[in-house]
């Protein structure tokens, strides 16, 4: 039997607080910026104003979509990142991906950056519907991770403290969990490689 989320959780919660202020000092790649950008767009489009950010580290991309006229929320499962968004000040909750204690439809938009690939392939479904449940319909989420050959389990020679749980998913892998809660608006590659990020543009239908 694979790995579950809830036997993970500890382990990453304990990694990122231990690495909350190493990832605070740290900047972004400029694709990162370009792929972030390219949502803020979308979701001025589509006239979305309140956005929900998972994962959201220590609020470096919360900051940019406060800063652009976004109306944000983050939630990370370390207590440690969401000092550092509250720092910021960011509207930040202690919540994990399971857990997103929000009344349904509260959010026009969602994003999650390098965050999902901890949750292992039995739980990921869950997680999906429980983002899409905090969207209005027809709301938007933009889902980026660093994709891979299918395999699960610790990262070697990781950094972080505890090694950090990962699931590398093939490009059909990730579209088809997407595609049980969302319509793919677009999916494209960023880079390859061990760097091959997969972006995911998401919507909740109608």
């Amino acid at each position: 039997m694979g790995a579950r989320y809830r036997d993970v959780i500890e382990g990453l919660r304990t990694a990122y607080d231990g690495g909350a202020a190493m990832r605070d000092r740290g900047g972004k790649t400029p694709w990162k910026l370009a792929e972030r950008a390219a949502f803020l767009e979308l979701l001025r489009h589509n006239g979305c104003t309140r956005l929900l950010e998972v994962g959201a580290g220590t609020g470096q991309d919360s900051v940019f979509f406060r800063d652009h006229g976004m109306d944000v929320v983050a939630t990370d499962l370390s207590p440690a990142m969401v000092l550092r968004c509250r720092e910021k000040a960011i509207d930040a909750r202690v919540m994990d991906f399971l857990h997103l204690d929000f009344p349904a439809g509260s959010f026009d938009a969602a994003y999650a950056l390098n965050c999902l690939l901890h949750v292992p392939d039995a739980d990921l479904p869950d997680v999906l519907a429980t983002i899409r449940a905090t969207l209005r319909p027809g709301g938007l989420f933009f889902l980026g991770v660093y994709g891979g050959d299918g395999t699960e389990g610790p990262l070697d020679g990781d950094t972080h403290d505890p090694p950090r749980f990962f699931s590398w998913r093939t490009d059909e892998q990730i579209q088809r969990f997407a595609l049980a809660s969302f319509d793919i608006i677009d999916f494209h590659i960023v880079g390859q490689g061990h760097s091959r990020f997969q972006s995911l543009t998401l919507r909740r239908p109608d």
